[in-house]
Protein backbone atom coordinates (compact mmCIF):
# COMPACT_ATOMS: atom_id res chain seq x y z
CA UNK A 1 0.00 0.00 0.00
CA UNK A 2 1.05 3.61 -0.63
CA UNK A 3 -0.40 6.85 0.75
CA UNK A 4 -1.96 9.36 -1.66
CA UNK A 5 -0.11 12.69 -1.16
CA UNK A 6 -3.32 14.62 -1.85
CA UNK A 7 -5.99 12.95 0.32
CA UNK A 8 -3.75 10.73 2.54
CA UNK A 9 -5.81 7.61 1.79
CA UNK A 10 -4.17 4.20 1.36
CA UNK A 11 -4.15 2.86 -2.21
CA UNK A 12 -2.64 -0.06 -4.12
CA UNK A 13 1.11 0.02 -4.88
CA UNK A 14 0.62 -0.22 -8.66
CA UNK A 15 -1.95 2.60 -8.90
CA UNK A 16 -1.59 5.29 -11.55
CA UNK A 17 -4.25 7.49 -9.92
CA UNK A 18 -5.73 7.66 -6.42
CA UNK A 19 -9.04 5.76 -6.41
CA UNK A 20 -10.32 8.03 -3.61
CA UNK A 21 -9.66 11.55 -4.96
CA UNK A 22 -8.48 10.96 -8.55
CA UNK A 23 -5.03 12.56 -8.06
CA UNK A 24 -2.41 11.35 -10.57
CA UNK A 25 0.51 9.89 -8.64
CA UNK A 26 4.10 10.99 -9.13
CA UNK A 27 7.24 9.14 -8.01
CA UNK A 28 10.76 10.43 -7.34
CA UNK A 29 13.25 8.99 -9.85
CA UNK A 30 15.97 9.02 -7.17
CA UNK A 31 14.36 7.76 -3.95
CA UNK A 32 10.92 6.50 -5.11
CA UNK A 33 8.98 8.84 -2.76
CA UNK A 34 5.32 9.42 -3.75
CA UNK A 35 4.42 13.11 -3.98
CA UNK A 36 3.11 16.01 -6.04
CA UNK A 37 4.71 18.43 -8.49
CA UNK A 38 8.02 18.01 -10.34
CA UNK A 39 10.51 17.94 -7.42
CA UNK A 40 10.75 15.48 -4.51
CA UNK A 41 10.25 17.05 -1.06
CA UNK A 42 12.68 14.53 0.46
CA UNK A 43 15.71 14.61 -1.84
CA UNK A 44 14.90 17.24 -4.48
CA UNK A 45 14.91 14.66 -7.28
CA UNK A 46 12.73 14.82 -10.39
CA UNK A 47 9.18 13.49 -9.98
CA UNK A 48 7.63 11.47 -12.81
CA UNK A 49 4.20 9.91 -13.32
CA UNK A 50 3.91 6.14 -13.47
CA UNK A 51 3.26 6.52 -17.24
CA UNK A 52 6.62 8.30 -17.62
CA UNK A 53 8.31 5.84 -15.28
CA UNK A 54 7.04 2.86 -17.31
CA UNK A 55 8.02 4.46 -20.61
CA UNK A 56 11.69 4.75 -19.54
CA UNK A 57 14.16 7.41 -20.67
CA UNK A 58 13.23 9.43 -23.72
CA UNK A 59 15.17 8.99 -26.92
CA UNK A 60 17.24 12.00 -27.95
CA UNK A 61 15.66 14.26 -30.54
CA UNK A 62 17.27 13.90 -33.94
CA UNK A 63 19.00 17.02 -35.18
CA UNK A 64 17.59 18.46 -38.41
CA UNK A 65 20.02 20.70 -40.24
CA UNK A 66 18.60 23.49 -42.35
CA UNK A 67 21.01 25.23 -44.70
CA UNK A 68 20.25 28.93 -44.51
CA UNK A 69 21.40 29.64 -48.06
CA UNK A 70 19.14 26.85 -49.36
CA UNK A 71 16.06 28.94 -48.57
CA UNK A 72 16.93 31.11 -51.56
CA UNK A 73 17.21 28.10 -53.87
CA UNK A 74 13.48 27.45 -53.79
CA UNK A 75 12.70 31.12 -54.33
CA UNK A 76 15.14 31.38 -57.23
CA UNK A 77 13.78 28.30 -59.00
CA UNK A 78 10.23 29.66 -58.71
CA UNK A 79 11.29 33.07 -60.00
CA UNK A 80 12.22 31.71 -63.46
CA UNK A 81 15.35 31.92 -65.62
CA UNK A 82 17.97 34.58 -65.04
CA UNK A 83 17.81 34.38 -61.23
CA UNK A 84 20.71 32.72 -59.44
CA UNK A 85 19.67 29.58 -57.58
CA UNK A 86 20.91 28.57 -54.12
CA UNK A 87 22.14 25.24 -52.77
CA UNK A 88 20.08 22.17 -52.00
CA UNK A 89 18.08 21.59 -48.78
CA UNK A 90 19.23 18.78 -46.53
CA UNK A 91 16.88 17.26 -43.91
CA UNK A 92 18.81 14.20 -42.78
CA UNK A 93 18.79 12.37 -46.16
CA UNK A 94 19.92 12.78 -49.77
CA UNK A 95 19.69 16.35 -51.05
CA UNK A 96 17.15 17.43 -53.65
CA UNK A 97 18.71 19.81 -56.14
CA UNK A 98 16.78 23.00 -56.80
CA UNK A 99 19.18 24.45 -59.38
CA UNK A 100 22.87 25.09 -59.93
CA UNK A 101 24.84 24.67 -56.73
CA UNK A 102 26.62 27.47 -54.89
CA UNK A 103 28.96 27.48 -51.91
CA UNK A 104 27.05 26.21 -48.85
CA UNK A 105 26.20 28.66 -46.09
CA UNK A 106 26.23 28.06 -42.32
CA UNK A 107 23.82 25.46 -40.92
CA UNK A 108 21.44 25.89 -38.01
CA UNK A 109 20.74 22.84 -35.82
CA UNK A 110 17.11 22.93 -34.66
CA UNK A 111 17.95 20.60 -31.74
CA UNK A 112 20.36 23.26 -30.43
CA UNK A 113 17.86 26.12 -30.46
CA UNK A 114 17.85 26.42 -26.66
CA UNK A 115 16.48 24.85 -23.45
CA UNK A 116 12.83 23.92 -23.04
CA UNK A 117 10.59 26.60 -21.61
CA UNK A 118 8.38 24.04 -19.85
CA UNK A 119 10.54 23.77 -16.71
CA UNK A 120 9.90 26.04 -13.73
CA UNK A 121 12.52 27.93 -11.70
CA UNK A 122 13.32 25.92 -8.55
CA UNK A 123 11.92 27.49 -5.36
CA UNK A 124 13.30 26.32 -2.01
CA UNK A 125 12.13 27.51 1.43
CA UNK A 126 14.72 27.07 4.17
CA UNK A 127 14.97 27.39 7.95
CA UNK A 128 18.19 25.66 9.01
CA UNK A 129 17.59 26.09 12.75
CA UNK A 130 14.31 24.13 12.48
CA UNK A 131 15.73 21.70 9.91
CA UNK A 132 13.16 22.79 7.32
CA UNK A 133 14.02 22.60 3.62
CA UNK A 134 11.01 22.68 1.29
CA UNK A 135 11.25 22.17 -2.46
CA UNK A 136 8.19 23.99 -3.79
CA UNK A 137 5.55 22.33 -5.95
CA UNK A 138 3.10 24.32 -8.04
CA UNK A 139 -0.25 24.50 -6.23
CA UNK A 140 1.01 22.83 -3.04
CA UNK A 141 -0.55 23.64 0.33
CA UNK A 142 1.56 24.63 3.32
CA UNK A 143 -0.17 23.49 6.49
CA UNK A 144 -0.08 21.57 9.75
CA UNK A 145 -2.65 19.02 8.58
CA UNK A 146 -2.89 19.30 4.79
CA UNK A 147 -0.41 19.39 1.92
CA UNK A 148 2.90 17.67 1.12
CA UNK A 149 4.87 19.52 3.84
CA UNK A 150 2.93 18.36 6.91
CA UNK A 151 6.03 16.68 8.39
CA UNK A 152 7.68 20.10 8.74
CA UNK A 153 4.76 21.85 10.48
CA UNK A 154 2.75 19.22 12.36
CA UNK A 155 4.50 20.08 15.65
CA UNK A 156 3.98 23.85 15.29
CA UNK A 157 0.61 24.71 16.79
CA UNK A 158 0.56 28.31 15.49
CA UNK A 159 0.50 27.04 11.88
CA UNK A 160 -3.04 26.47 10.60
CA UNK A 161 -4.16 23.11 9.21
CA UNK A 162 -4.36 24.75 5.78
CA UNK A 163 -2.22 27.87 6.12
CA UNK A 164 -0.95 29.02 2.70
CA UNK A 165 -0.49 27.91 -0.90
CA UNK A 166 2.45 28.12 -3.32
CA UNK A 167 1.73 28.84 -6.97
CA UNK A 168 3.74 29.55 -10.12
CA UNK A 169 2.32 32.03 -12.64
CA UNK A 170 3.95 32.54 -16.06
CA UNK A 171 5.09 36.14 -16.31
CA UNK A 172 4.97 36.69 -12.54
CA UNK A 173 6.93 33.76 -11.16
CA UNK A 174 6.42 32.08 -7.78
CA UNK A 175 3.87 33.55 -5.42
CA UNK A 176 2.29 32.68 -2.05
CA UNK A 177 -1.38 32.93 -1.05
CA UNK A 178 -2.65 33.07 2.53
CA UNK A 179 -5.60 30.66 2.93
CA UNK A 180 -7.41 32.50 5.74
CA UNK A 181 -4.89 31.29 8.33
CA UNK A 182 -5.40 32.04 12.02
CA UNK A 183 -1.97 33.58 12.62
CA UNK A 184 -1.25 35.08 9.23
CA UNK A 185 1.33 34.90 6.44
CA UNK A 186 3.92 37.64 5.82
CA UNK A 187 6.53 38.39 3.17
CA UNK A 188 9.38 40.55 4.51
CA UNK A 189 7.12 41.28 7.52
CA UNK A 190 4.34 42.57 5.25
CA UNK A 191 1.03 40.85 6.15
CA UNK A 192 -0.84 39.18 3.30
CA UNK A 193 -4.54 39.60 2.68
CA UNK A 194 -6.37 36.25 2.53
CA UNK A 195 -6.60 34.73 -0.96
CA UNK A 196 -4.47 37.52 -2.48
CA UNK A 197 -1.33 36.45 -4.36
CA UNK A 198 2.04 37.88 -3.27
CA UNK A 199 5.02 37.45 -5.61
CA UNK A 200 8.16 35.93 -4.07
CA UNK A 201 11.69 37.03 -4.97
CA UNK A 202 15.04 35.43 -4.27
CA UNK A 203 16.20 36.47 -0.78
CA UNK A 204 12.73 37.25 0.61
CA UNK A 205 11.69 36.05 4.06
CA UNK A 206 8.37 34.19 4.04
CA UNK A 207 6.80 33.95 7.51
CA UNK A 208 4.23 31.21 8.18
CA UNK A 209 2.66 32.13 11.54
CA UNK A 210 5.85 32.35 13.69
CA UNK A 211 8.21 30.42 11.36
CA UNK A 212 10.60 32.34 9.10
CA UNK A 213 11.61 30.71 5.81
CA UNK A 214 14.29 32.08 3.50
CA UNK A 215 13.24 32.15 -0.16
CA UNK A 216 15.78 30.74 -2.63
CA UNK A 217 14.87 30.85 -6.35
CA UNK A 218 17.26 29.45 -8.96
Amino acid sequence: MIICPACKEGIEDDSYFCDQCGQELSFCKQCGHVGLGRRCTRCGGLMVSRHEKAAGPQQPVASVNVNVASIYAGRSAAAGPGVAAGPSVSAGGPSASAGPSVAPGPSISIAQAGPSRGSLPALTLVNDSLNIRIVAMNGAIIGRRKGPYVQFFEQHSYVSGVHAQLKYKPGSGWCVIDKNSSNGTRVNQRPLEPDVEMTLSNGDILTIANINLQVIIR
